[in-house]
C-alpha cells in the first residue's frame, strides 16, 4: 500500500510544471519549514546554535541540483567557501555536503573535480569535512569515481551511499582500500526493481547487513560510518549488533534531517550516540521536499494538516 503514494510522489518531484505551480502556494511553504529553517545560509546557522548545545553536530546543504551553466557551479562552490568560512568564525561544529550536479557534473566532470578538491581543501584547512551525496542510479559509477580521486588527496572527505540499491554492497568492497567515510541512506529515488529493492523489510535487511558489514570492517581500518537514518528502531539494532561484537557507540555516528525526529536526536545524545543533524536551506527545495515526502506517510500527514488555517 506504500509503493502507490511513493511512486505518486515521486514523479510529482520530477514534474518541472508542478513544481513551478506548487512551490509558490503558502501550504507548501508553511509545510516545508518542518525540515528546514529557512531560505538562507543565517537561517542554517541559526538553527545550528540550540543543536550545538544540545551536543549535536551539523552538516550543511544549501539545496539545487542538475545546473545547466559552469558559471551557476561556480556560483555553488563560492557560497560554500563562504559557508566554510562563516561555520568557523561562528564556532560551530559544522561540515559540508554537495551534489555533484550542483558543481558541475553534467556538464564538465574535470571541472566538478576541480570544484570537489578546492571545497575539500578549505573544509581540511579548519578541520571540518566535505561530504559529496549520492544522486540516483545513473550517477552511482561516476560519483565514485570522483570520490576516489578526490579522497587520494583529501582524506578528509565522506560519500553518501544508498542502502535500497542492489549494487551498494559491491560498491561498499569497491571502496574499502581507500578507508572511506561512508553516510548510510536508504534512499530516495524512483528507481526500477532491477536496480532497486521495491519493499521496505528488503531495504532495511540490505541497510542492516551493510552498518554491520562497516563496522566490522572498521574495527581493522579508519573508517568513518554515519548511519542516515531516521529510523530509530533500526539504528538501535545496529547498535545492539556493534555492542555485541565489542564496538563502542563512538565508532559511528547517526545523521538526521533537521526537524525529522528531534526529540529521538537528542534523546540519542543524551545516551551517548554521536548525532549530527544535516540542515538543507535554500530556495530551491521542491524536489528535495517532495523526496522526504515519499520517504514516511507520516510526512504527507503533516503536509496536509497545512492545508488547515
Amino acid at each position: 500500500m506504500r509503493r502507490l503514494p511513493r511512486k505518486i510522489l515521486l514523479w510529482l518531484a520530477r514534474s518541472d510544471r508542478l513544481r513551478e505551480r506548487l512551490s509558490s502556494l503558502p501550504f507548501m511553504q508553511r509545510a516545508v519549514r518542518r525540515f528546514m529553517p529557512g531560505d538562507t545560509m543565517d537561517d542554517a546557522l541559526g538553527a545550528a546554535v540550540a543543536l550545538q548545545v544540545l551536543g549535536i553536530g551539523t552538516i550543511y546543504t544549501k539545496l539545487g541540483e542538475a545546473l545547466t551553466e559552469l558559471s551557476q557551479a561556480q556560483d555553488v562552490a563560492d557560497h560554500y567557501l563562504e559557508l566554510l568560512a562563516r561555520i568557523k568564525t561562528s564556532e560551530l561544529d559544522g561540515e559540508i555536503s554537495v551534489k555533484p550536479t550542483q558543481l558541475g557534473l553534467d556538464i564538465d566532470e574535470d571541472a566538478c573535480l576541480a570544484h570537489l578538491r578546492t571545497l575539500a581543501a578549505a573544509a581540511e584547512a579548519q578541520g571540518s569535512y566535505l561530504w559529496i551525496d549520492m544522486e540516483d542510479s545513473s550517477y552511482v559509477d561516476r560519483t565514485l569515481d570522483l570520490y576516489q580521486r578526490l579522497r587520494a588527496t583529501h582524506p578528509r572527505t565522506g560519500i553518501c551511499l544508498q542502502a535500497y540499491l542492489r549494487r551498494t554492497a559491491k560498491d561498499v568492497e569497491r571502496l574499502l582500500p581507500v578507508n572511506p567515510a561512508i553516510r548510510l541512506v536508504k534512499g530516495a529515488y524512483d528507481e526500477p526493481e532491477g536496480v532497486a529493492f521495491q519493499h521496505r523489510r528488503e531495504v532495511d535487511a540490505n541497510y542492516l547487513g551493510i552498518a554491520v558489514t562497516l563496522l566490522r570492517e572498521g574495527r581493522t581500518r579508519p573508517l568513518r560510518i554515519g548511519l542516515g537514518t531516521h529510523d530509530a528502531e533500526l539504528v538501535r539494532q545496529i547498535a545492539s549488533h556493534a555492542g555485541a561484537a565489542g564496538i563502542p557507540k563512538g565508532d559511528f555516528e547517526v545523521q538526521m534531517l533537521y526537524g525529522i525526529r528531534a526529540k529521538e536526536q537528542r534523546a540519542l545524545a543524551r545516551d551517548g550516540f554521536r548525532v549530527q543533524t544535516l540542515i538543507a536551506y535554500g530556495p530551491a527545495w521542491y524536489r528535495w521536499y517532495m523526496r522526504r515526502l515519499a520517504e514516511r506517510p507520516a510526512n504527507v500527514l503533516f503536509a496536509l494538516r497545512q492545508l488547515l488555517p
